[in-house]
């Protein structure tokens, strides 16, 4: 569970992106001082400049993921910028070995206990500490209110701390450390309607302007000699190709894309991706198994919701499942928003 930067694999063997923010209640972080802050800015000068930090030259750190349930996962992060290019390789150092090499938008995944590597394609962007997703005329600023709340300091940099919050109850509100030099988010927490704090991810060590020359030995990929290469089928399709339409949009999300990918011999699976700028919701449609699909119901792992549903229709049975980081509420109107077309 690394914000946005893990793979999870859902209840139903979906395959989706898990994110983690917060602490503050278990964390035992304390308040951002009310020092002098820069001139406010509005949730689009923030937007702008949280996604510019993306591209720095280079930095080295290690990142520290928890949640309000208990759970904690940490990483090491190598990144490198040149031009368009962009390097990067996540080591997990909790759980299961695990390393990540990602050159732009190639992300290929060793694990060594299994002796599998897994290679695909993602969208850069909306990966902590790159929260934003790109591309996409998001209407955010409509959706969240920003509040400057002073400076802090994270991994012995100072930041200045933003709270962005949801001017509705489909979306959680986040607070937000930035570098104060290069804007790079260095801490991040999901809040709720209360303000009690989710999930929390946070540098708790970083190198700034680390040496590309040092850094990029760290970044050469090892050889896939004695591993099963394995390259997930995915084509990208459209909901209405697959048959699927929303009767009513959900306010503030727009579809993104839209894939399909074999799950058994005879039944694919679609994902459907829905993103305000912030958050992002995947709704996976695909043909009820009994021997595979379980009870419908709600769930939640910190800020990340998931929820199951088996909707009927003359052709058969459907098993739904809507993940992301939102309210159960956000979900469920997806889902009841959700239409068969034969």
């Amino acid at each position: 569970m690394l914000r946005r930067a893990a793979v999870l694999w859902c209840a139903s063997g979906v395959l989706g992106l898990a994110g983690a923010q917060g602490v503050g209640a278990f964390g035992g972080g304390s308040a951002p001082d009310r020092m002098a802050g820069p001139p406010e800015r509005s949730v689009a000068e923030w937007l702008v400049r949280l996604q510019q930090a993306s591209r720095i030259p280079s930095y080295v750190g290690t990142f520290v993921v928890s949640s309000s349930s208990g759970a904690m996962s940490s990483a090491r992060i190598w990144h490198v910028c040149e031009g368009n290019l962009q390097l990067e390789r996540v080591e997990a150092l909790s759980g299961a070995p695990r390393s990540t090499y990602r050159r732009n938008e190639l992300v290929v995944t060793f694990m060594p206990e299994a002796r599998i590597v897994r290679t695909e394609r993602r969208v850069a962007g909306g990966m902590f500490p790159n929260l934003l997703t790109p591309g996409g005329n998001f209407s955010t600023a409509d959706h969240y209110s920003a509040r400057e709340m002073g400076r802090d300091r994270v991994a012995g940099f100072d930041a200045d701390v933003v709270l962005l919050s949801p001017r509705d109850d489909l979306r959680f509100g986040y607070r937000i450390w930035s570098e104060k030099r290069t804007g790079l988010v260095v801490k991040t927490q999901t809040l709720d309607a209360a303000g009690r704090v989710l999930e929390q991810a946070a540098f708790s060590e970083l190198q700034l302007d680390a040496p590309v020359r040092a850094a990029k030995p760290q970044l050469a990929m090892p050889s896939t000699d004695g591993y099963r290469v394995e390259k997930p089928e995915r084509v990208r399709t459209s909901a209405a190709d697959e048959g699927w339409t929303l009767k009513a949009p959900v306010a503030g999300f727009q579809p993104q894309n839209c894939y399909r990918r074999p799950v058994s011999p005879s039944a694919s699976m679609v994902q459907w991706i829905f993103s305000d700028g912030l958050a992002t919701v995947s709704l996976f449609m695909e043909p009820f198994d009994a021997q595979r699909h379980g009870h419908e119901g709600v769930s939640a792992m910190g800020a990340t919701h998931t929820l199951t549903r088996r909707p009927t229709d003359p052709a058969g049975a459907w098993w739904i499942t809507a993940v992301g980081e939102v309210p159960p509420r956000t979900l469920r109107a997806f889902v009841d928003g959700l239409e068969r077309k034969n």
